[in-house]
């Protein structure tokens, strides 16, 4: 058996009202009321609120602004708006709430939340980050009567973070109300001490919370089903009665036994479900739902990881928390379609930079089978920004990895708990204190998992966080160089790749690799010295941050040592904010695997062409070029042992890859006409890709990702928008206006074209396109009916498509 072995529950945490026995779990996102200002009495509860903007939630109000070089944010925050709002919203509590005990649940405030019922103050939060509730009870009126939540947002201290965070109230929010004897919030923890191929023992804890002395005797009982529905096990713990059970939290453990379980992984992630239930006086007082997985994992000094015993690399990407033109206000479709393009790509695994996500994302991670760095802090008490989280470092600091850890230590596809990222105490003696700290508070809650930080130091003598010799694993941020001797300079520890690369690239911009146009920025420049007057950067794989490495250079070192656990790419998408190498207009990274708007770079075959076993072929660049330019032309490929070019049905030569070659490449005399590839294997095609020079723009051509929707008001479609000439290429370098009209059941949320340095408002109904390529995101309202989406640029003839929701 392995040393580590884990069970891992999925807390149940999504925004639909539902009866959970005697729990009541009540979306709380809609009609409420926004001011984006600041008013000492919008707190009271009779203040008129009657001409706020009414909306609901998520909602992130920075995303709506304008991009201005002047906001105090700085282009680092997108040089998108921050400041003050305010949230008002009126609601009466169901009838069933009288006598039982109340909570307002919180995903995420962004930033310095304050809350008030019915005039009274409840509670503050600083962290934008971390989930939080309160219990409201002995604040709201009985029966049906009215009740006020007010909630003052605080993001004006700025500049306070390295990347954009958004603005508002921008996760989900839910009433909860239970008896006054119910499971505690975050309340049931899984672990299994043994998994055989037979049996999985299962172990579950479970917190209970008595706000009451009039108890006699119960019992927990929980009953497992599997993935169909069919029960397949139960466990049973008998509960003190009065006067010996104590008032306030206590917890309870009980055993059982599933029979030839399961597995979760990254091919299978196959989930159960536990229902608890609390028993007291004969009576169901509680009732308590979670989906969880059942896998075991291993990181091995000189074997790297493992899972359920198969030896696999992590294949990961950094991933901060924004969706693009939507903003940082969270949206489950939104995530799924990031996760599935990079499911797609061969990405198996997501570190949280830097901070806890979206208890949402985690669930699709749960399901479509990724692995997880959890990721709690990007500094401690040394600063990055003026009013970043340093300044609620010590207030806050410990109940905020404790609420991350208990909210998030059952989903089956974390695997590793970080407590920071290139923290400023590993070059400072106090680091050794505070690293002893965190993973103490990390190991009280859960011991199933290793922790680890992302370092960047790699003198052990001045790196105060390695020093403390208390991480279980050894996060190596960038540092290339010292890989492949990591354990002659660290003997005995195990190996992360925990951030990797800051390759550069724009979408579909190409200078020559050959001609040597390229720029790396330099440390100690401001920004980049002898870029492109347009602020592209080179989508060959050639461009990277002084700090790192291209795609391929790191890569190409960790696929060849078995020691290496794995890996994560900075990034997997562009993000908002942090637009190195250029200073403004820059608003938004040029890092990504795949653009701002989800379309994927170059690169992004060759992590397909390495990462997965899917036959595929990917040639680049286009073919538009002035007469007799030196192009260079590369080739991704896999399942095959060569590629053969042609120019206009002429053999430009058979290329093969040599040992660690990730591609092959042409020097090519540019002409006219067709470009075309040709994969083979034992001399039989595998594969043919034919690039041709495109005309004048012609048509739009309309994909949507998805045509049926959920009339539901949350949905989306995410609708290309492709520029071609008469005969369907797509034109490389159009720029065509593309304008938006939506009629029926369905709203324009926002535009993009992956352009880094757009001044073009993500909210507005017309945006350009960039290279070819614009995106349309249409959501969908709460009734069913049919979307036509219009789409209209001047000189072109109209196109529209029809979306269904029900």
């Amino acid at each position: 058996m392995k040393k580590v072995l884990y069970i891992l529950l999925a807390l149940l945490s999504g925004t639909v009202a539902a009866q959970q026995g005697s729990r009541t779990i009540i979306d709380f996102n809609n009609d409420w009321k926004f001011w984006l200002g600041d008013t000492a009495i919008a707190k009271e509860e009779s203040y008129n609120d009657g001409n706020w903007r009414a909306l609901n939630l998520p909602h992130d109000w920075s995303i709506e602004g304008e991009f201005s070089e002047k906001h105090p944010g700085t282009p680092n925050q997108a040089a998108l708006p921050t400041g003050i709002g305010w949230y008002r919203k009126t609601f009466t509590l169901p009838a069933n709430a009288n006598d039982k005990k109340v909570y307002i649940e919180f995903d995420g405030v962004h930033r310095n939340s304050e809350v008030w019922v019915n005039g009274n103050y409840i509670g503050q939060r600083a962290n934008g980050y971390i989930s939080f509730r309160y219990d409201i009870t002995q604040y709201c009126k009985p029966g049906t009567a009215q009740q006020v939540i007010a909630v003052k947002v605080d993001n004006s201290a700025q500049p306070s973070s390295r990347w954009y965070t958004g603005s508002g109230i921008y996760r989900n929010v839910r009433l909860v109300i239970t008896n006054k004897v119910a499971i505690d919030e975050w309340g049931t923890f899984i672990t299994t001490p043994n998994i055989s191929a037979h049996t999985a023992m299962v172990q579950i804890k479970t917190t209970l919370n008595n706000a009451t002395a009039d108890v006699a005797g119960g019992g927990l009982f929980t009953d497992i089903y599997d993935a169909s529905g069919k029960l397949v096990s139960k466990g049973y713990t008998t509960l003190n009665g009065a006067p010996g059970w104590p008032a306030g939290t206590s917890t309870y453990t009980c055993s059982a036994a599933i029979n030839s379980p399961k597995l979760w992984s990254v091919e299978s992630p196959y989930l159960y479900k536990a229902v608890t239930r609390v028993v007291v006086n004969g009576k169901t007082v509680d009732e308590y739902v979670t989906p969880f997985g059942i896998r075991h994992f291993n990181f091995d000094v000189d074997k790297g990881f493992s899972l359920n015993g198969k030896p696999m690399k992590i294949l990961g990407v950094c991933m901060h928390h924004d969706l693009g033109a939507l903003g940082a206000a969270i949206n489950v479709r939104a995530m799924e379609r990031q996760l599935q393009l990079l499911k797609e790509m061969g990405c198996n695994a997501i570190r949280t930079a830097h901070n806890p996500p979206a208890p949402e994302f985690l669930d699709l991670c749960d399901k479509m089978g990724f692995l997880v760095m959890d990721e709690a802090f990007d500094m401690w008490k040394k600063k990055k920004n003026k009013h970043d989280y340093h300044v609620d470092w010590d207030k806050w600091h410990k109940q905020d990895l404790e609420d991350m850890v208990k909210r998030d230590r059952n989903h089956p596809s974390v695997i590793i708990w970080s407590i920071g990222n290139e923290i400023r105490e590993q070059f400072d003696s106090s680091g050794i204190a505070i690293t002893k700290e965190l993973v103490g508070i990390v190991k009280q809650l859960d011991t199933t998992r290793p922790v680890t930080s992302a370092l960047t130091e790699t003198d052990t003598t001045k790196n105060f966080i390695y020093q403390a010799n208390a991480l279980d694993i050894m996060g190596m941020n960038y540092n290339q160089q010292i890989y492949a001797g990591f354990r002659t300079r660290y003997p005995g520890k195990k190996f992360l790749a925990a951030e990797t690369m800051s390759a550069l690239a724009s979408r579909g911009h190409y200078d020559m690799p050959s001609d040597s146009v390229r720029f790396w920025p330099v440390k100690g420049q401001k920004f980049v010295q002898n870029g492109n007057p347009d602020y592209t950067v080179s989508a060959y794989d050639h461009v990277a941050a002084y700090w790192g490495s291209t795609h391929e250079q790191t890569w190409k070192i960790i696929k060849q040592h078995e020691f290496m656990s794995g890996l994560f790419v900075w990034s997997g998408f562009d993000f908002l904010g942090e637009p190195v190498p250029y200073p403004w207009p820059a608003r938004s990274s040029y890092y990504g695997i795949i653009d701002l708007a989800g379309f994927p770079k170059d690169a992004y075959y060759m992590y397909q062409s390495e990462w997965t076993n899917k036959t595929m072929l990917h040639v680049f660049p286009h073919w538009n070029w002035t007469a007799g330019k030196e192009v260079d032309v590369w080739a991704y490929y896999n399942n095959a042992d060569e590629v053969e070019l042609f120019l206009n049905n002429r053999s430009l030569g058979v290329r093969k890859k040599q040992p660690l070659d990730l591609h092959v490449q042409w020097r090519v005399k540019y002409e006219p006409g067709t470009l075309k590839a040709i994969s083979r294997k034992n001399g039989k095609i595998v594969l043919t890709k034919v690039i041709n020079t495109a005309g004048e723009p012609a048509r739009l051509e309309i994909v949507p990702d998805k045509k049926i929707l959920h009339a539901d008001g949350k949905d989306l479609s995410f609708v290309t928008v492709r520029i071609v000439d008469k005969n369907g290429n797509l034109v490389p370098d159009a720029d065509n206006k593309i304008e938006v009209e939506i009629v029926g059941e369905g709203v324009l949320a926002g535009m993009d074209n992956g352009y880094p340095a757009s001044m073009e408002s993500f909210k507005a109904v017309s945006h350009k396109a960039y290279n070819g390529l614009c995106l349309a995101i249409i959501q969908a309202k709460p009734k069913a009916g049919n979307i036509k989406v219009i789409i209209k640029s001047p000189g072109l003839p109209s196109a529209n498509i029809v979306l269904q929701t029900h």
